[in-house]
């Protein structure tokens, strides 16, 4: 359906060996379970964005960089946005803030929730996301998921066992996030 608004599930890490993508993966699958809308995964290790090398600030929309274009228009493709990061050392990735400060207008007004995860589910990491969005002045919804990893979830190489049994507890908070995303963008 070409007329179903369309929400960008951000992938918030870059890093080697990374759970990020089948975290968002998962995620997108099931928010969209039965959704009026389309949920697309958006990895920012597919960008490879380099450090913010705009000459000017971004809320003016001069763009030097091919890269900062066609980021700047796959942002605007998006209706919403369900951003998916673990929590390193109390924060969020470098990577994500370098992806939302190269614009700004771009993301105004659009609605967004987050899912972070780590051993402790990601709060210290979501209430510094939560500012950042609300600096850019989009709609953060009501809902989002702190998504607990424990070391006994993952095996020697750090990958997750089982990848549904360990966020299935967060599937309800997914679908909640699902309906305010919908009723956001109706």
């Amino acid at each position: 359906m070409a007329d179903r608004k369309r929400v960008a599930v951000v992938v918030g890490s870059t890093r080697p060996a990374r759970i990020c993508g089948g975290i968002a993966a998962w995620a997108r699958d099931a928010l969209g379970e039965g959704s009026d809308l389309a949920y697309d995964l958006v990895d920012l290790a597919d960008l490879a964005l380099p450090f913010l090398d705009e000459p000017v600030k971004a809320a003016l929309q001069q763009y030097e960089h091919e890269h900062t274009r066609a980021w700047s228009g796959l942002v605007q493709g998006y209706d919403g946005f369900v951003f998916v990061f673990p929590q390193y050392n109390w924060g969020y990735p470098g990577v994500l803030k370098n992806a939302l400060d190269y614009l700004y207008r771009e993301w105004r007004d659009r609605p967004a929730s987050l899912l972070t995860y780590g051993t402790r589910g990601g709060d210290k990491a979501a209430e510094q996301f939560i500012g950042v969005l609300h600096g850019l002045h989009m709609r953060v919804l009501d809902t989002h998921v702190e998504a607990v990893i424990t070391d006994q979830d993952v095996d020697e190489n750090w990958q997750l066992r089982d990848l549904d049994r360990t966020l299935h507890p967060n599937r309800a908070l997914l679908r909640r996030i699902d309906r305010e995303m919908t009723e956001a963008l109706g």
